[in-house]
């Protein structure tokens, strides 16, 4: 029987206890890793539905009522989620609005308010881009407008409107807190507030309006169809993904 030798067994150990210690971390890496996608397992692919559904006022107007959205937000969860997020409270409301109307009108949807604070963020810091804010009536003043769409630095869109709602009566503009080209707020433009009246600058308006176009597109509870209808919305990968971030975000600071 042939007498080992000490250092080889020296470093035979040492091999050992390197691997078992790699080992040890690599698992628990992996285990990291698994919580962390247990946690927010669409994170930063897409928007997951926030936690803590939107709780209807128990006085609120019926689904069949006329009355806007916003009255439909209890009130509590709007000052809460509000201070936990910096959400304007009256552009919260509108976000949350639309997400109780669009559970009755397309429950299969699955639309959450923070996919659409995702989008009002990007678009307009939710309606205060410029120096603009939302008064108590959920309109934006000044006006929010986007770039001449001439194709200098964005797509060729000629006005469709005749400047009615961008001022514009040689290109289009995009208009309003979530940033509606006028042609497409003819097809998909809203009366989210009730008062007869589709306008774009209204941010309930805006904010169904969006949760409907958005909804055309399915079921949006996964990341291949969420990021799809984001797209759709605005034809930028990168924009996606800021959409995702700032949604994820948001859900976050009220889980």
């Amino acid at each position: 029987m042939a007498r080992s030798d000490p250092f080889k067994s020296i470093l035979l150990g040492a091999l050992v206890a390197a691997l078992l210690v790699g080992g040890i971390v690599w698992l628990m890496s992996l285990e990291r890793v698994s919580r962390q996608t247990q946690q927010d397992p669409t994170a930063p692919i897409a928007a997951s539905l926030a936690p803590g559904p939107v709780i209807e006022a128990p006085d609120a107007a019926a689904p069949s009522s006329p009355a806007g959205i916003a009255i439909r937000v209890d009130q509590g969860w709007l000052a809460a989620v509000a201070q936990a997020t910096g959400i304007p409270a009256r552009a919260l409301a509108a976000y949350a609005g639309a997400q109780l109307r669009l559970a009755d009108e397309a429950p299969s949807c699955r639309i959450g308010w923070n996919t659409l604070a995702g989008i009002g963020r990007i678009e307009s810091g939710h309606g205060s881009h410029g120096g603009a804010s939302i008064d108590a009536e959920g309109v934006v003043a000044p006006p929010i407008l986007g770039i001449q769409l001439d194709g200098s630095s964005s797509a060729v869109i000629n006005d469709s409107d005749n400047g009615a709602l961008d001022g514009d009566a040689e290109w289009d503009r995009a208009v309003g807190p979530m940033q509606f080209i006028p042609d497409t707020w003819s097809r998909w433009g809203a009366d989210g507030n009730a008062d007869g009246i589709t306008n774009p600058h209204q941010i309930d308006d805006a904010a169904l309006a969006a949760a409907r176009y958005l909804c055309a597109s399915g079921d949006l509870s996964g990341a291949e169809r969420w990021r799809a209808a984001i797209f759709s919305y605005n034809h930028s990968e990168q924009y996606v993904t800021d959409v995702a971030d700032a949604a994820n975000a948001y859900a976050g600071q009220v889980g």
